[in-house]
């Protein structure tokens, strides 16, 4: 019986086609959860900021003035040009958010001691109080999802959130903008 000699042909068209229709499932499936992610992101942050916003409304307080305010109540005296970089806005911008603040008496305007041209602007206790009832029912809030989750679900769940807060604050200290 002659020898048979096995061949090994190169690969066909079709195979190559198949091997990377077989790759592309995990980028299809990346695109996928993307997908899915953003749109339960979208549904939680339009629950969070229905409530947040019924909240704010009876003290005539937009998001921009809340988180304002929640910054000013985390480091309890801004410049004006740190809040218009902190916000995204000109001064002039940020001049009119901290003048409704304000008016309202959530806030103090005061002209630096040593440079009588930097305004610095301070929250006042009644500015704090409204921060400290948001966040306190936000937590609230929270803990009522936390509840449904097991404690592994909890901590994975803080670790991803601690995972992407790190990355955005790394991206926005570097003033390279990314957009979230």
């Amino acid at each position: 019986m002659p020898a048979v000699d096995t061949l090994i042909s190169p690969p066909s068209f079709s195979a190559v086609k198949l091997e990377a229709t077989l790759a592309e499932p995990t980028t299809a499936q990346f695109r996928a959860d993307a997908e899915r992610l953003s749109h339960i992101i979208m549904e939680m942050q339009r629950c969070f900021l229905l409530h947040l916003c019924k909240e704010l409304a009876p003290g005539n307080v937009s998001f921009s003035q809340y988180f304002l305010l929640a910054a000013l109540d985390q480091k309890e005296v801004l410049t004006m040009s740190a809040i218009a970089q902190k916000m995204g806005h000109t001064t002039a911008a940020a001049s009119g958010l901290v003048a409704r603040l304000e008016n309202l008496g959530y806030v103090t305007r005061a002209s630096g001691a040593q440079d009588r041209r930097k305004v610095m602007v301070c929250i006042t206790s009644k500015g704090s109080a409204l921060v400290r009832r948001i966040r306190d029912e936000m937590m609230d809030n929270l803990m009522k999802l936390m509840a449904h989750l097991t404690p592994s679900e909890n901590k994975a769940w803080l670790q991803i959130y601690t995972k992407i807060y790190d990355f955005c604050q790394a991206k926005h200290s570097s003033n390279n903008r990314w957009e979230c």
